[in-house]
């Protein structure tokens, strides 16, 4: 994900009606195919790199990325099976009626095959899906409060499961995007700064204490939980994590699952062999929140394609399934 620059062919193709419902029934594989394949008429062959460690398999998430051939769905450009796909299911920018930033990330082409493959090849984990989370500072009822970030956070979740009904998911957990994206109408998502509206761009109060934060996102938490069988996972990075939450004790999650985007590499040749880079010899998945790619809370890796670091491909993945089963 990391919505840094997006750039023009990410930006091709977004409709209001992009999250529509995945189902195998939803398109036939020859259509998935079909979309695949012209999705990937222009592009060059990446060299294969290195079988991937036991355990491990390779996906995607957000805009499409060219999975072509036929069932069971190859990881094109890499080895393997196509072993996942993790979709937008919603932004609060696009909640909040923003004209800026209100984009949805979904692929259905993608998730279709994902699907296939784990339902029918038992291979890979389906299809999952994220929160575009905006923070306690795009709250159009933000008072400063935790009592009100509480419900904020609580409201997204609301609206995560509502959008969730449309897609027929598989993954267990639901993640939520916690980043800087440097984009409008608030370039920090509102969780450093708070806005004078959702929408205006204009910061009213710079600094929202860490607190507040985490207030939000245990609101957001506890809602998923208490409402769903699913279990909450957070998509972030040690830096990025550290500026929203700091060191202390509210930037601590020792039992909430993650998907780090740190490190990263445009060169898919150096992909990872389990939580390290070029097949294993590189550098390691940096995880935040006090945990580590050892944590049995560690699950994906986004190690391609994500904001600044792009290929010519898009967002690309390491899943631990094992950890999961």
């Amino acid at each position: 994900m990391r919505f840094t620059r997006l750039s023009r062919r990410m930006r091709v193709g977004l409709t209001a009606g992009i999250l529509a419902a995945v189902t195998l029934g939803g398109a036939s594989l020859a259509t998935v195919d079909s979309r695949a394949t012209a999705a990937t008429a222009a592009l060059t062959t990446t060299a294969a790199p290195a079988a991937n460690a036991a355990g491990f398999i390779y996906g995607s998430d957000s805009w499409p990325v060219p999975i072509t051939g036929q069932a069971p769905w190859p990881m094109t450009h890499l080895t393997g099976s196509y072993g996942g796909y993790i979709g937008m299911a919603g932004n609060w920018a696009r909640t909040e009626g923003c004209t800026t930033g209100n984009f949805l990330a979904y692929a259905p082409a993608n998730a279709a095959q994902a699907l296939d493959n784990y339902v029918h090849h038992n291979l890979g984990i389906g299809i999952g899906v994220y929160w575009y989370m905006g923070g306690p500072g795009v709250d159009p009822h933000w008072n400063g409060t935790a009592a009100e970030a509480t419900k904020w956070g609580a409201y997204q979740a609301q609206l995560t499961l509502a959008a969730m009904t449309k897609i027929h998911i598989t993954y267990p957990v639901v993640w939520a995007d916690i980043e800087f994206p440097g984009i409008k109408p608030a370039t920090d998502n509102g969780w450093n700064n708070a806005y004078t509206s959702p929408c205006s761009g204009v910061v009213k109060q710079q600094h929202i204490a860490a607190t507040i934060d985490r207030a939000e996102f245990n609101g957001y938490a506890a809602y998923i939980t208490a409402h769903s069988s699913y279990k909450v996972g957070v998509y972030s990075e040690p830096g990025t994590w550290a500026a929203i939450f700091g060191t202390g004790a509210a930037s601590q999650i020792p039992n909430t699952y993650e998907w780090t985007y740190e490190p990263e590499t445009s060169n898919l040749s150096a992909a990872p062999s389990g939580w390290r880079l070029s097949h294993g010899t590189g550098a390691a998945a940096q995880f935040f929140g006090g945990q580590n790619y050892a944590s049995k809370y560690a699950l994906m890796w986004q190690w391609s394609g994500g904001g600044g670091v792009r290929n010519p491909y898009g967002d690309y993945d390491q899943i631990d399934v094992a950890r999961m089963k």
